[in-house]
């Protein structure tokens, strides 16, 4: 049983005000308050200086997180980020049945092995929570913050950092998603898109409603590898989102997707890029859903282009289970998720010969080695290459021979 984290009581001082109002009098402040201490997540803002706590324990460790929380939210951390690591914080906390200044590194050894052999997570699920521990210690032994001394005067001992090279786990190599995880191949894909319209028929011929969103998870999917899109991108993509492209009129208004929602680097906004439309029947779906269905399922002034039944956009579990639905009802592995579409479109574009840059830049990858990551080419057109390349080798070498 772990301990009990009560939430943080009257007597911490957990407003930000505290750093930029130091010296300044307050009726409801007690004097007591540290005035002197203007660094986000300082000991000295979020703890009162001299006073008895209630629950000290319980209480200094509430204050830890909350200073923590501000050291990130002064990083420009997202707050989803910020969440998670607070969560890891307290299972950590709960599991071992200690308060961070008695934790030992032998407690991470016994934790990441549940985690591991108990809970079966993945290695970078592991090491990310690792990585959690690691910076909230690194928080707290700072001498910036003051923790340190706070807990050496309350509870006679001190933070340590618990996490080391010797008893986390490394990152040694650049790519460790599941090896299941693959992009689908041309027929998988085929199946899938027409498998998805299926539905659609069947509940329309059904007379059900239920044929809009049907539609709208057949033409989302279908996008979502015609741009090469993450699951968010999809998601939060709006009809206005869309624009010309002077060199390629034949696509009119959809000739490019201004992806607003793309992938961001830590402590950054999301990264923006546009995808160019290559595919005809890519600008054909969606032309088809904006101006003939879409209508039918969105409310006057709601700009999300997937709309939902019951609220503006729709969630990212609805096109999980949808994807995982239509997956399972055709036999396919769950080695094929919403991502293997975006893997599936870096794969075909390579396959067809399109320039290894262009893709790239589509895909909205920084480096050309992670483009290399999405790349699972058939054996089919390794084969082909190699025939190519052999055959060219033999021509110039015998002049009129052929393979």
């Amino acid at each position: 049983m772990g301990p009990r984290l009560a939430s943080q009581a009257d007597d911490l001082e957990v407003s930000e005000a505290t750093a930029s109002g130091a010296g300044k009098s307050h009726p409801l402040r007690p004097p007591s308050v540290t005035p002197s201490v203007t660094i986000k997540g300082a000991a000295g803002i979020h703890v009162v200086s001299g006073v008895a706590l209630l629950r000290p324990e319980e209480q200094v460790f509430e204050a830890m997180l909350d200073g923590w929380q501000a050291q990130q939210t002064a990083r420009n951390l997202s707050l989803a980020t910020i969440a998670a690591r607070l969560r890891v914080i307290r299972a950590f906390a709960e599991h071992v049945n200690s308060y961070p200044w008695q934790w030992l590194p032998q407690m991470i050894d016994e934790w990441s092995t549940d985690l591991r052999a108990v809970r079966g997570l993945a290695r970078s699920t592991l090491r990310g929570y690792q990585e959690a521990v690691r910076l909230f210690c690194e928080y707290l032994t700072d001498p910036a913050y003051g923790w340190a001394g706070e807990c050496q005067r309350r509870f006679g001992s001190h933070p340590v950092q618990v996490c080391h090279e010797w008893n986390t786990a490394v990152h040694v190599q650049s790519n460790e998603s599941d090896p299941r995880k693959r992009a689908f191949t041309v027929d998988e894909l085929q199946a899938l898109f027409d498998h998805a319209d299926e539905q659609v028929m069947r509940i329309r011929g059904a007379g059900r409603k239920g044929w809009l969103p049907a539609f709208r998870d057949a033409t989302l999917l279908k996008t979502a590898y015609a741009y090469g899109l993450r699951r968010n991108e999809a998601r939060m993509l709006d009809v206005v989102d869309f624009s010309t492209n002077p060199h390629a009129p034949e696509f009119g208004d959809l000739g490019v997707c201004h992806v607003r929602h793309g992938k961001a680097m830590a402590g950054s906004a999301p990264k923006r890029r546009s995808v160019l439309t290559i595919w005809p029947w890519g600008e054909d779906i969606l032309r088809q859903w904006i101006t003939e269905v879409r209508p039918l399922l969105a409310h006057d002034g709601n700009p999300a282009l997937w709309p939902s039944e019951r609220r503006d956009r729709i969630g990212l579990q609805r096109i999980n289970s949808q994807l995982t639905t239509y997956r399972n009802a055709l036999g396919l592995g769950p080695g094929l998720d919403f991502h293997s579409l975006r893997r599936s479109y870096v794969t075909h574009l390579i396959e067809a010969g399109w320039d290894p840059l262009f893709v790239q830049q589509q895909a909205g990858h920084e480096h050309a080695s992670t483009t290399s990551i999405y790349t699972c080419v058939s054996s089919d057109f390794r084969t082909r290459t190699l025939r190519a390349a052999l055959d060219q080798t033999m021509g110039q070498a015998l002049p009129g021979a052929t393979g």
